[in-house]
């Protein structure tokens, strides 16, 4: 029975359909047969905020939508000009990063990413999830930008925007090899994934970690694995992500559990248990996140939330306006990672109560950069003397 049949029908308490309503009326005609998401986050795949037209699947009378192809994982080569991406934002403890891809297979419903896919033209929605681009030229690229004269060193980021270690990089191995240039380089790198790949490099990040020159994150956001799959259908398991981070920090690699994001109502009540699995796996450092729903990942969210939890929607909703100030999202600096408010602050002290107990830092360990080593070549004309 669809959502919109329980609307007719009042299968719904009364002080839920003005919002159910409201999601359905937003979706109606945006949703994609569930034949052909099959294995992906998002229900809608909606025209960008840069589209000038607006695409809308609907039933023409000639069974054409039946005819219409699964989504399926499609890879295009990006060419950038740079490799090292640069942020100023006063609330993220770094300022550059790298991304190998863009776009994400893990098709993690709550990403704040997804609106980025919006500046290829394409959609948040399964787009970002099944059209996706590789960017092969990034190691070489990277070599070049650290051989630079004037480069500076601090750590780099990878993992920030989209995961380095989704199913595409079995093949691609764009990740391996911008940390073979990063090893070389002496270089810093914290690494951020939900991935169970990573531990196919524990060769070079331990080799790092040694030399105080790598640690890794890894989100758990949590340990149902029928939430997982329905809310991150493509990325590891939660099993899976804590043998990761017992691998890495066994092979002697710093490692922080994060809970991330927290969806209040929905994962919320795993907080401590999460800190504790990641503790009992070895992670020495632990964060979260508040969930954030920016431009295009409100609306789906709010269709995926609808979908899988109906009887929830009206207040995991609620509660989520009440730490944006009665908005989906706020994006003001200070407050959108954490939110504001009576449960927001809430969710803070239960971390803070829970990381004391269990001896994790908050902190980030500093890493080192006083053993660079300026890469020579890399595109770069060498002196001749």
């Amino acid at each position: 029975m669809t959502e919109l049949s329980q609307l007719r029908q009042g299968a719904f308490a009364p002080a839920h359909t003005a919002d159910i309503a409201d999601a359905l009326v937003q979706t109606s005609g945006l949703r994609i047969e569930i034949d052909r998401r099959r294995g992906r986050g998002a229900g809608l795949n909606p025209s960008g905020r840069f589209e000038e037209g607006r695409r809308e699947v609907f039933d023409d009378g000639w069974q054409t939508i039946e005819e219409l192809e699964p989504f399926r994982t499609e890879v295009q080569v990006e060419k950038p000009k740079t490799a090292i991406t640069r942020n100023d934002s006063p609330d993220i403890g770094f300022d550059r990063s790298i991304n190998p891809y863009r776009g994400c297979e893990h098709g993690c419903i709550y990403c704040f990413a997804r609106p980025s896919h919006s500046f290829m033209g394409l959609s948040p929605g399964l787009d970002f999830e099944a059209k996706l681009f590789a960017k092969p030229d990034v190691p070489r690229l990277l070599e070049r930008e650290l051989s630079r004269p004037d480069y500076k060193v601090r750590a780099i980021a990878i993992g920030t925007n989209t995961d380095p270690y989704q199913p595409i990089e079995r093949e691609w191995r764009i990740m391996r090899q911008i940390l073979e240039v990063l090893q070389k380089a002496n270089h810093p790198v914290v690494i951020v994934t939900k991935s169970a790949l990573v531990m196919r490099d524990i060769d070079i990040l331990s080799d790092m970690a040694s030399k105080g020159l790598a640690k890794v994150g890894i989100s758990v956001t949590t340990l149902d694995r029928k939430l997982a799959r329905t809310m991150e259908p493509r990325a590891s398991t939660p099993a899976k992500r804590l043998e990761a981070i017992k691998a890495l920090s066994d092979a002697g690699i710093p490692t922080a559990i994060m809970a991330s994001p927290i969806i209040p109502a929905l994962n919320d009540h795993e907080i401590e248990r999460i800190l504790e699995s990641g503790h009992a796996a070895g992670a020495t450092e632990a964060s979260y996140v508040l969930l954030r729903l920016p431009l295009e990942v409100s609306p789906l969210f709010r269709d995926w939330l609808l979908r899988n939890y109906p009887d929830r929607y009206r207040h995991v909703m609620s509660l989520i306006r009440s730490m944006r100030g009665g908005k989906d999202y706020d994006a003001e600096f200070g407050k959108r990672m954490k939110g504001a408010g009576p449960y927001a602050w809430q969710i803070g002290r239960r971390f803070e109560m829970a990381t004391k107990r269990l001896g994790l830092g908050r902190r980030g360990m500093h890493l080192r950069d006083d053993l660079f080593i300026r890469p020579n070549g890399g595109g770069i004309q060498l002196s001749l003397l």
